[in-house]
């Protein structure tokens, strides 16, 4: 394996990875088709890795995915190399993807975006917090707000908090099952899509094992869900900063007051000296401070 990277011919991986498949990726870069596959070839000679499932659209193997990620930072240091050298053109947008979990983004999160320098482009991906560390190793996203603790390869991590969540119920649904063990083994119940857990965890250790029904709403979507909850059609996990005003007005009833779920959160990003990426995670991390449990 030769240890060198020509910068030309991992440009040409990200774009085909980007585009998805050999033409496009040769449109974006105003050569031909056979170029493309050329320089691909000739990469995975020199990493000694097959890089490319050449499907169509193209998918990455692991070692593509490295070395698209590598792709990524680069042009991301080349954006901010131009910057600090006043290459940049006037008002020129510094992009910063992020993955961010369904109620982060509904709650605390969207106040980060307005504390960060308004040059930087946000793009989004919303994601399971215990899924966007998928993100960041295929190296689509620069960050995280994650679940995961355990630092992604060459990220660095730092915990935000915790989000918390109260079980409640419109007072239609108590009204019904009065008795909370009945309510969360026999009432309808919620949940988000199918990476959420909370509610069956939250029955098990309620009913001491026995779960939460068979009856279930699928619900993907933060608002949605909530309005799902005041509407009755089920009992669910709702974040304490959403529930709150929703209790006090009698909208909802929390079915086991003082039993929360904790959900700690942490931010995970690219070990980059960048000055974009740490305005960026110094937005997240004062929101987070004011939007999250300790």
């Amino acid at each position: 394996m030769n240890p060198d990277l020509p910068l030309d011919q991992v440009r040409t991986l990200l774009a085909v990875a980007e585009a998805g498949t050999f033409d496009a990726a040769a449109e974006a870069l105003h050569v031909t088709p056979s170029a493309v596959s050329q320089r691909v070839k000739a990469l995975e000679q020199r990493t000694g890795r097959v890089l490319l499932i050449r499907t169509k659209p193209v998918r990455l193997t692991e070692s593509g995915q490295v070395v698209v990620r590598f792709g990524r930072q680069l042009t991301r240091m080349e954006g901010d190399v131009r910057a600090e050298l006043g290459m940049s053109g006037a008002g020129e947008a510094h992009r910063v993807p992020i993955a961010v979990n369904a109620d982060s983004l509904s709650t605390w999160f969207v106040p980060a975006l307005s504390r960060a320098p308004r040059e930087i482009c946000f793009e989004l991906h919303r994601a399971d917090e215990s899924a966007t560390t998928a993100l960041l190793r295929e190296g689509r996203v620069m960050a995280a707000v994650t679940s995961t603790a355990e630092p992604v390869q060459g990220c660095a991590v730092r915990r935000l908090g915790s989000m918390r969540y109260l079980a409640c119920a419109a007072p239609s649904l108590v009204e019904r099952f009065p008795d909370v063990q009945r309510l969360i083994a026999e009432g309808p119940v919620l949940y988000y899509d199918d990476e959420d857990r909370l509610q069956d965890a939250f029955a098990r250790r309620v009913t001491r094992g026995r779960g939460a029904a068979a009856m279930r709403h699928r619900i993907p979507s933060s608002e949605g869900f909530v309005a799902a909850v005041v509407g009755g059609l089920g009992w669910g996990l709702v974040p304490r900063v959403q529930a709150e005003p929703l209790l006090a007005d009698g909208s909802l009833v929390e079915v086991r007051p003082g039993c929360s779920v904790d959900v700690p959160l942490h931010w995970q990003q690219w070990k980059l000296d960048s000055p974009v990426l740490a305005a960026a995670a110094d937005a997240v991390l004062a929101a987070a401070a004011d939007g999250l449990d300790g």
